[in-house]
């Protein structure tokens, strides 16, 4: 491989040629903008298993090649095909409960009704000054809340099968991408890191950072995260509570969210479940969403991430929700990343900031 040669540039040129580097990345990060979650996720990804990387590689006679395929095949087994069939799982049970709705069998008026008719007086008379024990009132609404939700389904549906086909070309995309960046990662780092014109132990606090919070923010959100929804779908399914899967998926979206979370899928169906007579159904629900789901954030991400890596609570809700709002269902992962990042940014400042300090103050 011949040896390059550093290019000396007069300052004008200089300047022109890092004006020319910054147009061409942004031209070619606008290229690469609609495959940007397919990008990110396989970035994350390779992070995340380049470690059995490393492993499979002394096992298979350090081969690249063969190592990256090999756990390529594990990423599948593991982690997509399993959220493939619970998706369509999801889709399923959601359908059969759209179903439900549309022919009566599943009447919201009546399960309303069902819970008015246990409420004390007081509570019964209070809720009835704003009109919200009408039975009728609350079935009008929600008609009309699910006559909205199926004219957006309408107008959507023939964007189905392009959405489809787009998610379709992403996943491959993410897998095509894995599957380099699991072979050839380390040396495209060591690219990255030359060409960043940052000092030496700031692009290795930064690097070392970036990979400790992805891994941080995966194992300490969407582990603990899946966890907590497969608990509550467990306990839902044990009960006969209808559609266990659909209930633990969107547990485990709410459990994202600090401080709330799952409780506010169990713990109404708990309250629910007492008031309408189901008193044991409703007890068990409520002592285990208490000792066992909600625990599991407190017991199970230290273990997973380390006190070390945590961000503050509000720091996550905020950054999460806005994550949310500007990457879809990638800002789950992204908006807790870019805030870890940003305190680690402002963290190296200032302690560069103190040492400048100290050093010019001198003895």
């Amino acid at each position: 491989m011949a040896s390059r040669t550093p290019v000396h540039l007069p300052p004008l040129e200089d300047k022109a040629f890092l004006a020319l580097v910054i147009a061409i990345s942004a031209v070619f990060a606008w290229i690469l903008w609609p495959f940007y979650g397919a990008i990110f996720w396989g970035t994350a990804l390779a992070i995340l298993f380049m470690p059995l990387y490393r492993r499979l590689l002394r096992s298979l006679w350090h081969r690249p090649t063969l190592a990256a395929l090999a756990t390529l095949t594990i990423i599948l087994v593991m982690v997509i095909l399993p959220l493939a069939l619970i998706a369509a799982l999801v889709l399923q049970e959601a359908s059969a409960v759209y179903q439900r709705m549309q022919s009566g069998e599943l009447n919201w008026g009546t399960y309303a009704q069902r819970a008015f008719d246990t409420l004390p007086q007081w509570l019964a008379r209070l809720l009835d000054r704003f009109g919200l024990t009408s039975v009728g009132l609350v079935q009008e609404r929600l008609a009309a809340a699910l006559k909205k939700s199926s004219q957006f389904l309408a107008s959507h549906a023939l964007n189905a099968g392009q959405n489809a086909l787009d998610f379709l070309v992403n996943l491959l995309v993410m897998i095509y991408l894995l599957f380099f960046l699991l072979r050839d990662g380390q040396q495209l780092a060591r690219q990255i890191r030359d060409s960043i014109p940052l000092r030496a132990d700031h692009q290795r606090e930064l690097a070392s950072k970036f990979t400790m919070v992805l891994r941080a923010t995966v194992k300490g959100t969407l582990v603990v995260a899946a966890v907590q929804g497969a608990l509550g779908g467990l306990i839902f399914w044990i009960l006969g509570i209808h559609a266990p899967v659909l209930w633990a998926v969107l547990m485990a979206f709410l459990s994202l969210l600090p401080s709330v979370g799952a409780a506010l899928v169990w713990l109404p169906v708990a309250i629910y479940l007492l008031v309408t007579g189901s008193t044991w159904p409703g007890i068990v629900l409520l002592a285990y969403g208490m000792l066992v789901i909600s625990l599991i954030d407190n017991v199970l991400r230290p273990i997973l991430v380390g006190m070390e890596t945590r961000i503050p609570d509000y720091v996550v809700l905020v950054s999460t929700l806005g994550g949310i709002a500007a990457f879809g269902i990638n800002g789950l992962v992204i908006g807790p990343m870019i805030a870890a990042m940003f305190i680690a940014v402002w963290d190296i400042f200032y302690r560069s900031r103190s040492a400048i300090e100290i050093s010019h103050a001198g003895p």
